[in-house]
């Protein structure tokens, strides 16, 4: 395979992220600004695109392993989404904290024929084609295949998911759960070397959340 052209391009949403940061508390709330370090991350990825032959390799997008992956994700997601909602519906309000906020999301709002299937199953695609994929896989080009930089590579790219604006702005005290999940996600691609299993693990996941929130609420 040749060496691979334009991992640097993953700076530009990381920095992205963190000079959104620096803004002034009113232009934080400005929707374009919070989006803007995922636009900023599907746009260098349209490039690198362009730059690279085979980058669906790169991407580890090789149906070769396409069935292991989704029986990995599968248990994967259905485990984090387990947990993750027993979290949220009992251990964080026995906590006195407040999670009635999650009712006002955009994703509980969408009809539910929208979100549950193939809206979540889009949305998983998506983001682990941003997170795992794009940014993880192009800081692993970056640090190299030794154990401490693939750490680095899961841990930046996690802190990237957890703390993207969009994702602090709807789910607020919540979006630290983001953060294990990236972490759980980074390895499971590590380990799989495939970005179907995060994708499954990650829609495994949602569908079980919402499903659980929904029913709740």
């Amino acid at each position: 395979m040749l060496p691979e052209r334009g991992a640097w391009l993953v700076v530009v949403p990381l920095l992205a992220t963190i000079l959104y940061y620096a803004l002034p508390g009113d232009l934080r709330e400005n929707i374009w600004l919070i989006l803007s370090p995922q636009l900023a991350a599907y746009g260098m990825l349209a490039i690198w695109l362009v730059q690279n032959r085979t980058p669906w390799r790169r991407l580890r997008l090789e149906s070769s392993r396409l069935l292991a992956a989704l029986r990995w994700g599968g248990l994967m997601g259905l485990a984090l989404g387990v947990i993750n909602l027993t979290v949220i519906l009992w251990v964080i309000p026995g906590l006195g904290g407040d999670i009635s906020f999650l009712h006002e999301t955009p994703h509980a709002q969408a009809p539910a024929w929208l979100m549950f299937p193939f809206g979540i199953g889009a949305i998983a695609i998506l983001v682990e084609l941003n997170f795992r994929g794009f940014q993880m896989g192009r800081l692993l080009a970056l640090f190299g295949s030794s154990l401490t930089a693939q750490g680095c590579a899961i841990i930046v790219s996690a802190f990237a998911f957890a703390w993207d604006p969009f994702m602090v702005h709807v789910f607020r005290s919540l979006h630290w759960m983001a953060f294990t999940d990236g972490v759980v996600w980074g390895v499971l691609l590590l380990r799989t070397r495939s970005l179907y299993a995060t994708m499954t693990a990650h829609a495994v996941e949602v569908w079980i959340l919402y499903a659980g929130l929904k029913l709740w609420f």
